[in-house]
């Protein structure tokens, strides 16, 4: 368990940190500590731990630096942020919610707000950004609509959620399939076929519980500054490479603000652009360490020791194993989101894991970036202490764990990727016979 200890001084960290702040009361309090700064101690330890010349021990943490994948995701991040920032600066989130709930009818206005709250999520890439566009929509929907607000900020969360797990251009999505090794398009489609259905019961659970009220308004925007984020998902979905996808979004978002938004310069989009840079600095310098943390670990056998921990359990049948397989994803990615508190973080954390045992069990690497996405984003929407509920929260002026029960979404997508989890191995009809 040697190599493991940094991992470990990581989370204590993280978390410690987290607990200490929450019992002073603190807003937000496990995003205090920067999650960049918390890899340090770890590092500092991998440093002392690590058998073998000072030399030898920089040269293995920036070969984890250097890591194609590494390099890859944390440009990705940039220029996702980029495009999330220009954007967000021309109209294009506050098209789509005039536009989104001018075509709602009144009797579907709950349900209809739900996937409103997923198409900005999917377009934009975070629910944090959505919940804070779609937060003060939701106070008004429950206010004169006389509905519980729990139950409407519930809906929203979930809709946040559902394009935090999907999106191309969300870090959970760029973690997971860099991690994997795996497109986003291969990842999208499998990930598709149990997050629509459970958006879709979702609705339909909404709909049950909706009473109708009175009209919400919004914010008059040209629906054609919705146009970049439409244009994205249908490249990102048609397989073109990400990086072309993001760099042709910020420039068609740039054009629709010099040309179609007034007092919207040059300088402007610049400064836009950077500031999306700025928004994914966190996320960027800590995949960088994590990157080099994690390398340090794989030469010392910490990931053969994770792996170790789950192939204890030996069964005789395949089925078994392959259920036993994908649930160890599942279950390694749930444990270190309920540690950290940050799904991001929790792929990133459990990615080499995850890799090791899709390989070793056949699993397909598109379905294993599945589940790292679809079970760190349920945790992340159900925990009383992650930063969704938390903001969400504030907003409604209500405690965080009168909205953990309402968040139907993640519980419906957690339990149909579980089902759809023994219906994968039901279909596995090779028997196995282990001798170790």
């Amino acid at each position: 368990m040697r190599a493991f200890l940094p991992l470990l001084t990581f989370i204590a960290f993280f978390l410690g940190s987290g607990i200490y702040y929450h019992l002073q009361g603190a807003e937000f309090a496990f995003y205090k500590l920067p999650s960049p700064v918390a890899t340090l101690p770890a590092i500092i330890l991998a440093f002392l731990l690590m058998k073998g010349t000072f030399d030898k021990k920089v040269n293995t943490f920036m070969e984890g630096l250097a890591d194609h994948n590494i390099l890859t995701m944390c440009l990705i991040y940039l220029l996702a942020g980029a495009f999330g920032s220009v954007v967000k600066a021309i109209g294009g989130v506050d098209a789509v919610i005039f536009w989104g709930m001018k075509i709602m009818p009144e009797n579907f206005l709950l349900p209809g707000f739900f996937l409103l709250a997923a198409l900005i999520s999917t377009s934009i890439g975070t629910s944090m950004g959505t919940i804070s566009a779609l937060g003060p929509i939701a106070l008004g929907l429950a206010e004169t609509g006389g509905l519980e607000k729990a139950l409407v900020f519930g809906a929203l969360i979930g809709g946040a959620m559902f394009g935090d797990n999907l999106s191309f251009i969300s870090d959970t999505t760029i973690a997971a399939t860099r991690s994997q090794g795996c497109s986003m398009k291969d990842k999208f489609r499998v990930n598709f076929r149990l997050s629509l259905p459970a958006a879709l019961l979702t609705a339909v659970i909404l709909f049950l519980l909706f009473a109708p009220g009175h009209a919400v308004s919004v914010k008059e925007m040209e629906i054609f500054k919705a146009l970049p984020y439409a244009v994205v998902l249908i490249l990102a979905l048609l397989g073109v490479n990400v990086f072309l996808v993001l760099v042709l979004g910020i420039l068609l978002a740039g054009g629709l603000g010099l040309f179609a938004t007034e007092g919207y310069s040059l300088l402007q989009w610049a400064q836009d652009i950077y500031a999306g840079f700025k928004d994914m600095q966190e996320i960027f310098l800590l995949s960088l360490f994590m990157g080099g943390l994690g390398q340090m670990m794989k030469v010392e056998g910490g990931i053969a020791i994770l792996r170790g921990l789950f192939k204890k359990m030996k069964f005789q049948s395949a089925r078994l194993e392959k259920l036993w397989a994908e649930f160890s994803i599942a279950l390694s990615v749930s444990i270190a989101n309920l540690a950290v508190a940050n799904n991001t973080v929790a792929i990133l954390i459990t990615g080499d894991l995850a890799k090791e045992i899709s390989k070793a069990e056949q699993v397909p690497a598109p379905r294993s970036a599945s589940l790292l996405d679809i079970f760190s984003c349920v945790i992340q929407g159900l925990i009383p202490y992650g930063a969704q509920i938390l903001l969400a929260s504030q907003m409604a002026k209500l405690s965080p764990l009168a909205l953990v029960g309402e968040v139907h979404y993640c519980y419906i997508l957690g339990g149909m990727t579980l089902v759809s989890m023994f219906w994968r191995a039901s279909r596995t009809k090779t028997s196995l016979n282990y001798s170790a």
